[in-house]
């Protein structure tokens, strides 16, 4: 399954919500250096889907605030 999300760091609380059209936006306190923020988007992302953080995979947009998030089987 993959998913679409839109990343905020800098936060003042972790949350993840999700959007009319389907898509999760992710506000993350850690900031976008070195890959931090991104593995908080995972952690948050394993707790809400309630899988192993080892099954998610950023595949696009590593660097970016829109990324394209796969789930595997």
């Amino acid at each position: 399954m993959k998913i679409k999300i839109k990343v905020i760091p800098r936060s003042s609380a972790n949350n993840l919500e999700v959007l009319k059209n389907g898509e999760f936006c992710a506000r993350v306190t850690s900031p976008p250096e070195k890959g931090k923020a991104n593995r908080k988007v995972i952690e948050l992302l394993s707790r809400h889907l309630g899988v192993t953080k080892s099954r998610i995979s950023i595949t696009r947009g590593g660097s970016s605030s829109h990324k394209t998030v796969e789930i595997l089987d």
